[in-house]
Parts: C-alpha cells; sequence; structure tokens
C-alpha cells in the first residue's frame, strides 16, 4: 500500500512516479442506500466519515439520482413519514458510494445511526474494479539510466548487502525498476508485463530463475536488508502521533542470516 514498506524502497533507490506494480481485486465494494431528500447531506457525510467514497486522490464521491419510494406501515410500526395503514410516496435521493471491503461493518453502523427510516433500505454491490492504491508490489522510474553494474553495485551499498544475488548480464540500461519487500518472486511475471528492466526482491527460489534471462535483470538482495527501513515507517507514525515523545531508531540487526 502506499505508504509502506514498498513505497520505502523505492525512496531509497530514488524512483520516481511510484505505483503499485499488482493492484488488488475484489477489495471494493459498492454501497446504495436510499434516503429522504431532506436527510441525504447528513447520511452522505456520515458515510464519508466512515471511509466510503474515496477514489484515488479524490474523496466524497459519490453519485446521487432522486426518485419516489413507496412504502406502507402496518401495525406496531413507527413510520418517520406517512401514516399507518396508508401507502406512502416519499421523495428520495439514492446514494452510490464506493468503499473498501474490510470497512463494510463500519459503513452499516454509520448509516443506521443517522438514517431516519425505521427499516433503511441499503444494498451491497461487489465490484470487479481493481484498488489502484493497494495491491502487492510497486513500480517507478530513476531520474537517469543506470548500466546494470552501476546500479546493482549501488544497491548493495544502499541496503548493506553482505551478497546480490543476480542472473545474467545482458548489458541493458536500467531505468524503469519494478521491486517487493520480501519474498516477493511470484510478482516477476508482473514485472515482465510492465516492461521493467529490473525486479528487486529479497527471495528468489533457484528455479525462478530459469527462463527469465532476455527478459529483465533480477535482483536478490535477502529479505531481511529488503525490508530493514520498515523501522523509520513506525518511526514516522509514532513521531506523527506523540510529537512530544522522544524516540530512537534501534541498531540492532536481527537478520538470522549471516555471510562469510
Amino acid at each position: 500500500m502506499q505508504n509502506g514498506v514498498n513505497f520505502k524502497i523505492a525512496e531509497k533507490i530514488g524512483l520516481k512516479n511510484v505505483r503499485i506494480l499488482q493492484p488488488k481485486e475484489d477489495g471494493l465494494i459498492k454501497l446504495v442506500t436510499f434516503v429522504p431528500l431532506a436527510q441525504a447531506d447528513l447520511i452522505r457525510n456520515i458515510l464519508f466519515a466512515a471511509g466510503c467514497g474515496v477514489v484515488g486522490n479524490y474523496d466524497s464521491c459519490s453519485y446521487n439520482s432522486r426518485g419516489e419510494g413507496t412504502f406502507r406501515a402496518k401495525e406496531g410500526t413507527h413510520p418517520f413519514c406517512g401514516s399507518i395503514g396508508e401507502l406512502h410516496t416519499e421523495k428520495e435521493v439514492r446514494i452510490e458510494t464506493i468503499l473498501p471491503a474490510f470497512k463494510k461493518n463500519e459503513a452499516i453502523k454509520a448509516l443506521l445511526s443517522v438514517h431516519p427510516y425505521e427499516e433503511p433500505v441499503f444494498d451491497f454491490y461487489p465490484l470487479l474494479n481493481e484498488w489502484a492504491q493497494v495491491g502487492s508490489g510497486v513500480v517507478g522510474e530513476l531520474e537517469e539510466p543506470e548500466t546494470e553494474s552501476f546500479f546493482l553495485k549501488r544497491i548493495k551499498r544502499t541496503f548493506e548487502v553482505g551478497c546480490v544475488r543476480h542472473n545474467k548480464l545482458w548489458g541493458r540500461e536500467i531505468q524503469k525498476v519494478a521491486l517487493c519487500g520480501g519474498a516477493g518472486a511470484f510478482l516477476i511475471p508482473q514485472a515482465v508485463r510492465c516492461d521493467a528492466d529490473v525486479f528487486i526482491t529479497g527471495e528468489i527460489k533457484y528455479h525462478d530463475y530459469f527462463g527469465r534471462e532476455g527478459d529483465i535483470l533480477l535482483a536478490e538482495i535477502g529479505h531481511y536488508e529488503s525490508e530493514q527501513y520498515t523501522k523509520e515507517i513506525f518511526h514516522s507514525i509514532i513521531v506523527e502521533l506523540f510529537p512530544n515523545l522522544a524516540i530512537q531508531l534501534s541498531k540492532i540487526n536481527t537478520n538470522p542470516i549471516k555471510y562469510l
């Protein structure tokens, strides 16, 4: 995700125009609800506050269409409008908005807290949209191209790697860089499809190297080494939340793998 470990790695390498390599699928849903005209603004704002309506770098996103809803309240009900036993027509707004699937329960709770109807109507629809802000790995570009050898040596210094493992050098220039911290070899096909010049990750199995020599430069820098700057992310979060708290970065190396 944005501002996660992969974006931190990209920052250390000096990549520009960084975006998700493999956006998450099936992570978004659409909420549709029907509300009285007079309460539409209140309910929209409550839903936005609960995490609905975020599309890329835009928030408060919704589509609203006006219409008429009908219902007949039976004995024992407490209708917000209309009379018991009589068919009622109410001017309503159909509100459509998008949200992450994991925020579904939060959105329901927010909606029910302010919806005036005794029996609010709302539907959730699964979406096939890719969630471009969340996913696996990232890809970006260097300001200027570098030779394979120069790039690999720079990566070795930047991440203090004991040994950079890589496939055959073909003399290509490196500018478009794909990467994934940790065990990210599953993203090699995505890196090839996006025409990256190199793919960097923490772990690559022996057989994953085969058949890729002419497609892309593969660079394996170690699991720990690829994720070591995660502590800087936590440092930034804690400092922002507790600005008066003295925070120090640990210098302890917890990598269980040693190099001769």
